[in-house]
C-alpha cells in the first residue's frame, strides 16, 4: 500500500483529492495539510511515500516545502498539483526531482493515470536488476518506446502497442472511441490507455467543444524525437 500526504490551502480541495486518491488501487490518504509548515511536521510525523503537494500555500511556496523536506533528510515522492504554469514553476519542480507535475482543474482520470504510472515505476524500481542503460531507460520511460514495460495495474503491453501504433498512424488527433473501434476493445479501455500516453509524455489532449454537453478529449501522438 502507498501511503499518500495531500497537501491543499483550500479544505475542500484537499478533501476532493483524497476522495480521488482512496479510489485508485493501493493508494490510500493517511494524512491532510493546509500550509508548507504543517506539510513539514506531517512529512516527519507520517513519513508518507507520496506527497500530492500544491504549491500556492499560504506560508511558504511549494517548491521550498521540497527543498526543506530533503534538507531534512526525507526521500518521500512528490507530484506537484497546482495551479501554476510559470516555466519557473515547473523547471524548478523538474530540478527537484518531482514524480509528475499536474495543472489545476483536473478530473480523476487525470490524476488516476499518473498514480498508477507512478505505482508502476515504484514497483519496477524496486524489483529490476539493472544491468544496462536500456534498463535504466525503460525504468524512466524516457527511451526506446514510449509504453514502459511496468504499465499500470490491468494493462498489458501488447494492447498498448496497438493504441500507439493506431495514434501514431492516424496523422492527427483520435477519440477514444475511435480508438477504440480501430483497435477492438472498448472505449473506456481505449480511454486509460490514451490518458496514460498522456501522462507519460507520449501523447498530448486536447478538447474539442460541440454544442452540448461535456467537451470531447482528442489524443495527439506527441513522443520527442
Amino acid at each position: 500500500m502507498i501511503d499518500v500526504l495531500v497537501v491543499d490551502d483550500d479544505f475542500m480541495v484537499a478533501k476532493v483529492n483524497s476522495g480521488f486518491v482512496s479510489q485508485v488501487d493501493g493508494f490510500r490518504v493517511i494524512g491532510t495539510a493546509s500550509t508548507g509548515e504543517q506539510a513539514l511536521d506531517r512529512i516527519a510525523a507520517l513519513r508518507p511515500d507520496l506527497v500530492l503537494l500544491d504549491l500556492y500555500l499560504p506560508d511558504v511556496f511549494g517548491l521550498e516545502v521540497i527543498t526543506r523536506m530533503r534538507a531534512a533528510g526525507h526521500d518521500c515522492d512528490v507530484i506537484v498539483i497546482s495551479a501554476a504554469r510559470e516555466l519557473d514553476a515547473v523547471r524548478g519542480a523538474a530540478r527537484r526531482g518531482v514524480s509528475n507535475y499536474l495543472l489545476k482543474p483536473f478530473d480523476f482520470d487525470d490524476l488516476r493515470v499518473r498514480l498508477e504510472r507512478y505505482a508502476a515505476q515504484r514497483a519496477a524500481l524496486g524489483t529490476t536488476v539493472i544491468t544496462s542503460q536500456a534498463d535504466v531507460d525503460r525504468l524512466l520511460a524516457a527511451g526506446g518506446s514510449p509504453v514502459p514495460a511496468a504499465l499500470p495495474k490491468g494493462m498489458s503491453v501488447e494492447t498498448a502497442e496497438l493504441v500507439k501504433r493506431v495514434l501514431t498512424e492516424t496523422g492527427g488527433t483520435l477519440s477514444a472511441t475511435e480508438c477504440a473501434t480501430q483497435v477492438g476493445i472498448s472505449r473506456v479501455s481505449a480511454r486509460r490507455y490514451l490518458e496514460h500516453l498522456t501522462a507519460i509524455g507520449a501523447a498530448e489532449v486536447s478538447l474539442r467543444y460541440g454544442g452540448t454537453g461535456r467537451p470531447e478529449r482528442r489524443y495527439r501522438w506527441h513522443h520527442p524525437a
